[in-house]
């Protein structure tokens, strides 16, 4: 949705950084840490890239080139796009006021191109995103938006808590939105960035917005990646799912008044199958001499079924059956373990990062007053880096145990392969791609 959601995703979307951030700031990971798959980018299927857009060049080489090179291209393309945005039925004053001052943004390509080595342990994030100034934080803007809050789960069926949490997390409670220019940032990224068509459709529907009058080009700020709001939707997804909870006629996620952006990310999660009374996950303790395989996203079983099998809340009790689950690993054997259900799948709709659906979830459930995660990590890893994640798919591959790509994104495939590889080598299956792990490959 963005890049993530709004994201992306990963908003970003976007393929941000994964660092954790600091007390009061977003802590969106960017690029999911160690053991996760990429955000996902969602395009509409139709590519808009003009043209005269530069090919995809790789950071050194694009950067290399002279800045006003670059501007004179961004200058072509950009009557080039006029074109094709009016074909779209973009009107000529609509397109040319946005684009009234625009010029093109090196600094947007440069952290495009050096998000990958940008990496942190879910641990570090987790710190972060469930801080004690964040859920003290978090607990004061519910207070004060209890009312709002509490129409708008009684409208889409979201806790209130939920929507708090991501609202946490993508903005710090409306404290840091973003000040980046929208249509200066989009229209960068669509003609020199790595993704360029998914950006030039999230910048035609940017057009589509302030066609409608729901702001303007100058009030449209967000995130460097063009992730907008409260909530930090991207322009797709704010076309798809943005609401007027106030009434006045506009759907304003931009304004100081918040109540649009959090009606809108109920709707979103609503729209993607969100079942109230449902737990995102529970923490539990796993039996000795459990089947590591079976921590996986694929194998599911009713809560009762995991229990026969020694699968336990942290306290020792059987999980309700809310639903079928998954038990979920993110750190390994030597980290906590959860019980997932649907309820995480629709949050990774938001950003697919585990460890911003977990973030998002064990905020949620500080903010309504529960315990912390009571598992151990193990803090004496460390994040892979983007090179020693190519490495690591590298070698398992000429191992024989195929990863289907080089891409440096730790996802299923390649958790599979780290699996594989742990069997073979006698050491427990948990598909943990820790360093570890690489350092015995070597």
């Amino acid at each position: 949705m963005r890049i993530s959601l709004f994201s992306a995703g990963v908003a970003a979307v976007l393929l941000a950084h994964a660092t954790a951030a600091p007390a009061g700031t977003s802590a969106r990971p960017e690029a999911r840490p160690v053991s996760g798959a990429p955000e996902v980018s969602r395009a509409d299927g139709l590519s808009l890239r003009p043209q005269l857009r530069p090919s995809d060049l790789g950071g050194s080489a694009a950067l290399a080139r002279p800045t006003a090179e670059r501007e004179a291209g961004f200058a072509e393309w950009t009557g080039v796009f006029r074109a094709r945005a009016l074909g779209r039925g973009i009107r000529a004053d609509v397109f040319d006021a946005a684009f009234r001052g625009v010029r093109y943004q090196p600094s947007i390509i440069e952290r495009d191109r050096n998000q990958s080595e940008f990496t942190n342990t879910i641990w570090d994030y987790l710190d972060s995103a469930a801080s004690d100034t964040r859920i003290r934080n978090g607990r004061d803007a519910l207070a004060r938006h209890r009312a709002t809050l509490e129409r708008i789960e009684a409208r889409y069926g979201v806790e209130k808590e939920v929507v708090t949490a991501i609202w946490g997390l993508e903005s710090a409670y409306g404290t840091f939105r973003g000040e980046t220019d929208v249509i200066a940032a989009l229209a960068t990224l669509a003609y020199d960035g790595r993704r360029g068509a998914f950006f030039e459709a999230q910048l035609m529907d940017a057009l589509s917005i302030l066609q409608s009058g729901d702001t303007t080009a100058r009030q449209m700020k967000g995130s460097w990646a063009g992730a907008m709001g409260h909530t930090q939707f991207m322009p797709s997804s704010y076309l798809e799912h943005a609401q007027d909870f106030t009434g006045d006629g506009r759907r304003d996620i931009w304004g100081d008044d918040p109540t649009d952006a959090l009606a809108s990310t109920a709707a979103y999660l609503a729209h993607f199958g969100w079942t109230k009374g449902q737990p995102w996950g529970v923490e539990v303790r796993l039996p000795e001499g459990f089947d590591y395989t079976q921590a996986d996203r694929e194998i599911t079983k009713l809560p009762s079924a995991w229990a026969r099998l020694g699968v336990t809340d942290i306290e020792g009790r059987p999980v309700p059956d809310h639903a079928p689950a998954a038990v979920l690993l993110p750190a390994g054997a030597q980290g906590a373990a959860f019980l997932v259900f649907p309820n995480f799948e629709v949050i990774e709709r938001y950003n697919s990062a585990d460890a911003y659906v977990i973030g998002v979830g064990h905020l949620a459930d500080r903010i309504a007053g529960k315990d912390p995660i009571r598992g151990d990590w193990p803090r004496g890893d460390r994040a892979l880096t983007f090179d020693e994640r190519i490495e690591m798919q590298q070698r398992l591959t000429a191992r024989g145990f195929d990863t289907r790509g080089i891409d440096g994104k730790i996802g299923p495939l390649t958790i599979a392969a780290v699996r594989a590889f742990q069997r073979a080598e006698g050491i427990v299956p948990d598909g943990y791609a820790s360093l570890a792990i690489l350092n015995r490959l070597r």
